[in-house]
C-alpha cells in the first residue's frame, strides 16, 4: 500500500464524514386553483421564497405551478398551501402514456388538452398481449399489416 496510499486512504476517509449529502436538483408541479393574476404572482411570490427553488413557472391557464431547483416535494406542497388556495399534486400526464384513457377514473373534463388523470391500475396503464397484438397488427408501421386498410 505504501505511504502514499495510506495518506490518500485517509484523506478519503476524513473528506466522507465532513461531506453533507448533496440535494438532487429536483421538479416539483402543483395543480393550483387561482383566479387571477394577483393569485399567480402571490404563488410565485412565495414559491420562489422556498429554499433551494431555482426557478418558479406559473400558469394561470392550466392552473399548474412548477417549482425547479433543489427543493423537496412536501415543503413547495407546503409553502403553496400557506396561501389558503386549494393545493395537489399535479395529477395529469400525456394522453399518449395511458393505453386506455377514456375509461372512468382517468379522463377528466376539466383536464388541459392533451392530458388525462395519472393512474396506477395495470390494467389501464398498460395493453394486455392481446390488444398489443392488435395494435402492432393494424398499425401503419407494420409493412405486414392488412392490406385492406
Amino acid at each position: 500500500m505504501g505511504v502514499a496510499g495510506t495518506l490518500e486512504y485517509l484523506a478519503d476517509l476524513i473528506s466522507s464524514r465532513t461531506a453533507k449529502k448533496k440535494k438532487q436538483m429536483n421538479t416539483v408541479s402543483l395543480k393550483v386553483r387561482m383566479d387571477c393574476e394577483g393569485c399567480a404572482r402571490k404563488m410565485k411570490k412565495v414559491l420562489s421564497g422556498v429554499k433551494g427553488a431555482k426557478s418558479v413557472d406559473v400558469d394561470l391557464k392550466q392552473q399548474k405551478a412548477t417549482v425547479t431547483g433543489f427543493v423537496e416535494a412536501k415543503k413547495v406542497l407546503a409553502a403553496a398551501k400557506a396561501t389558503k388556495k386549494k393545493v395537489e399534486p399535479w395529477p395529469y400526464v400525456p394522453h399518449t402514456l395511458i393505453a386506455h384513457p377514456y375509461v372512468a377514473g382517468v379522463y377528466d373534463k376539466k383536464a388541459p388538452p392533451n392530458f388525462v388523470r395519472k393512474t396506477d391500475e395495470p390494467g389501464v396503464a398498460t395493453l394486455n398481449p392481446v390488444e398489443e397484438q392488435y395494435t402492432l397488427m393494424f398499425s401503419d408501421e407494420n409493412p405486414n399489416a392488412c392490406s385492406i386498410m
